[in-house]
């Protein structure tokens, strides 16, 4: 299957228009987990499925230059998480505006896998605290955003960043401590 995806992702970067067309049932399996381990993770009154997020971010990830850009596999799916983090932002910015009740419907994420205690923080407050994190250790930001938004266990997304097992582990205690740090009260 690692072959096939690679072969259509070529076949995408050629400009073959039927390779978009292939590659969705090919991926679609993967892509639905990714997205029902992060909804699982939303508040209650959530109204996006994980249906429609693997669908809105396929179609943005095909409608885009960034498809072109996957050499492989693994390159996909991380621009899969990607676009799944941005329009998971985008809902949450909107939710959040003015127009739309201000901070009167808040949408809550736990951080369960990032912050023991279990306590929820916004994902506006993620974002921000990623875009500071990833000032400080892009690599770091990339294992969080792996990690957090699609769910991925740390063998695969130590694998996708390439990078050992072992060094992604010390990577990840970093990534926490530091968002620890940022998303806890008053920080």
């Amino acid at each position: 299957m690692s072959s096939d995806v690679s072969a259509l992702l070529s076949a995408i970067q050629r400009g073959e228009s039927h390779a978009a067309d292939a590659l969705l049932p090919l991926v679609y399996n993967q892509l639905r987990e990714m997205a029902r381990a992060k909804m699982t993770q939303e508040s209650a009154g959530q109204t996006l499925q994980a249906t429609a997020l693997v669908h809105e971010a396929y179609l943005r990830l095909v409608d885009s230059r960034a498809v072109q850009k996957c050499h492989s596999r693994k390159y996909f799916f991380a621009a899969a998480a990607e676009a799944m983090r941005r329009i998971l932002i985008e809902i949450a910015r909107r939710k959040e505006a003015v127009k739309r009740g201000g901070d009167w419907d808040r949408v809550e994420f736990p951080l369960s896998d990032l912050y023991e205690a279990g306590s929820a923080v916004n994902v506006l407050e993620i974002d921000e605290a990623l875009t500071r994190l990833a000032a400080q250790d892009a690599q770091a930001a990339e294992l969080v955003k792996l990690r957090y938004f699609t769910g991925l266990p740390l063998p695969e997304a130590a694998e996708m960043l390439e990078m050992s097992e072992r060094s992604a582990r010390r990577l990840w205690a970093y990534a926490r401590a530091f968002l620890l740090e940022e998303l806890s009260p008053g920080a």
